[in-house]
């Protein structure tokens, strides 16, 4: 699986080529880190990493099992300093790391040129840095496939028992950060059907997948009843792949796309690259858009390891397109021209395109790095709550969920009282804490005049119709016995303060909406000028309300 066709030698063909889309990828995921808020799934790996190893172990047991290995890690590295640039810097890293990783790729499978031009062009994707700068196992899990995808290539040449040991611990510890990764071993199939290995070839790659997957098994398994977290899925359609084709692209829209899509085209002449990258970009995504069909289970996100095999070919297209330009037919006889003043002039002129492409793209990039474009933003629901609420206020979330922001940023809650609370999150084990029973709740409502309910937007949606009890019993005692006073909006979040009604009048028919939701259908979507869409869920990305225990 190495090519022969490296044009370049010494220190370029060495360093630079995976140097270079490292630094840029480093300075892209660096830049703006800090927005100034976290949303509900930063939130989340933020709140849990800071509770005690046996708390994480045991909220594992009943939720996010799929993260538990993520968030011992982020365990460890907020020990060093639980701030917001610290909870995102693995992240950063990671990116970092899988931009070299492509790189290397490259330039093991179609010369430095290539693999310079794959890096770079992994590193300028939007979708790419939208994930570099998220505190979310995704960018880690991308970075594990692109190394095991290399040490696989490593394996395959070595031809020794020895060599799996690598690629099998990388696809282990990968498949463990998520477990949706395990569907990169049917692309490293794929790819060792393309290439036609020996059968011990076959034999060792076995091996080490079986053990993956065996130690993979039991999260599997504990996962399968912890289903309810992905309830929010739909069943993806052909608009889903063609989004997700669109992000894969270093722009979604325009000439750069057709371009980009046409030199993949091109890129599938390079067999080698091909063999590898092409698996790597169409398997993972269609076994789980298949999958999704019966049972929804697809995310752009769970597959943003297949970025890597966008560039990959995009990269060998170019090359091959740059290759032919660095021949010319005079007089009927083909001459070649330059050496290596015309492959560096050709280098240079792609580095320059993909310069072109990212300034292009620059609204986009400074539009992710605003908190405003995530789903919410609970900073500035914490410090609204800070401005308005006096100490000692009652505070109800609707839905539970909600509580994140008071987890995440407690200091625009401190002074006031969670009325609805039992148990906190880290000692219920659980991610947002353990609410009263319907007729606790009913009691302590009974008991105060007025009440701060911090609201996800959808819930105020009179056609909402929640399945647990004790959200069913928040909007019934609200719409039975209070009336909205003041209403404020701030980071995807409502806040309302409800008073007592006074005795004659009669319960509102039709509470105030913000009419973001239909019935049955709590999810909207915007898309922003990149066609990088976004969504606004009921929960938190990876899990849905759970039931009253």
């Amino acid at each position: 699986m190495t090519s022969g066709q490296s044009t370049g030698s010494g220190r370029f063909a060495g360093v630079v080529p995976v140097a270079v889309p490292m630094a840029v990828m480093a300075g892209i995921g660096l830049w703006g880190l800090d927005r100034g808020g976290m949303w509900g799934d930063e939130s989340v790996t933020f709140q849990v990493a800071q509770r005690t190893v046996p708390q994480i172990w045991r909220l594992l047991h009943d939720v996010d099992a799929v993260h538990g290995l993520y968030y011992l890690f982020m365990h460890a590295v907020l020990t060093v300093h639980p701030g917001e640039v610290v909870l995102r810097l693995p992240s950063v890293c990671a990116a970092t790391a899988t931009a070299g990783l492509v790189a290397a790729l490259g330039v093991r499978l179609a010369g430095p040129m290539v693999g310079l031009w794959a890096g770079l062009l992994y590193a300028i994707t939007p979708m790419t840095g939208h994930y570099a700068q998220e505190g979310r196992s995704y960018a880690l899990v991308a970075a594990g496939v692109t190394g095991a995808t290399l040490l696989l290539l490593r394996a395959v040449e070595a031809a020794t028992a020895r060599a799996w040991w690598p690629y099998g611990t990388v696809v282990t510890l990968t498949c463990l950060l998520h477990e949706l990764a395990v569907l990169v071993l049917c692309a490293h199939a794929l790819t060792l059907a393309l290439t036609r290995v020996p059968r011990a070839v076959w034999s060792g790659w076995a091996r080490a997948a079986g053990a993956a997957v065996l130690v993979l098994l039991p999260l599997v398994w504990v996962s399968q009843g912890q289903s309810a977290q992905v309830a929010w899925l739909v069943t993806p359609g052909w608009d889903r792949a063609e989004r997700l084709v669109r992000n894969f692209s270093p722009s979604p829209d325009g000439v750069v796309f057709w371009a980009s899509l046409l030199l993949m085209a091109v890129g599938l002449r390079a067999r080698a690259l091909a063999a590898v990258a092409l698996p790597l970009l169409l398997v993972p995504p269609g076994i789980l858009m298949t999958v999704s069909q019966a049972r929804p289970l697809f995310h752009d996100r769970y597959v943003l390891y297949s970025l890597a095999g966008a560039s990959l070919l995009v990269a060998a297209g170019a090359g091959r397109v740059a290759g032919a330009l660095g021949r010319v037919r005079f007089d009927g006889r083909r001459v070649r021209v330059g050496g290596r003043q015309v492959h560096a002039l050709l280098g240079v002129t792609g580095v320059l395109a993909l310069i072109v492409t990212f300034v292009h793209q620059l609204p986009v990039h400074r539009q992710d790095r605003s908190a405003a474009h995530r789903p919410d933003n609970l900073a500035a629901v914490s410090a609204l709550a800070h401005r308005q609420m006096r100490p000692g206020d009652p505070v109800l979330f609707v839905p539970s969920v909600g509580r994140l922001a008071a987890l995440a940023y407690p200091k625009g809650f401190r002074q006031v009282r969670d009325i609805a609370l039992r148990e906190s999150a880290p000692r219920s084990g659980t991610l947002w804490g353990r609410e009263a029973t319907p007729e606790q709740l009913r009691h302590r409502l009974a008991s105060v005049d007025r009440v701060w309910v911090v609201a996800e937007a959808y819930a105020l949606d009179p056609r909402w119709s929640p399945r647990d009890p004790v959200e069913r019993a928040k909007r019934a005692v609200l719409a039975e016995q209070f009336t909205v006073r003041e209403e404020h909006a701030r980071g995807g979040v409502v806040l309302r303060l409800h008073v007592r009604r006074a005795l004659g009048d009669a319960p509102a028919t039709d509470e105030p909406s913000t009419g973001v939701a239909t019935a049955g259908e709590p999810f909207a979507m915007r898309r922003d000028s990149s066609g990088f869409r976004v969504e606004r869920r009921p929960s938190v990305v990876d899990r849905a309300v759970p039931r009253a225990p």
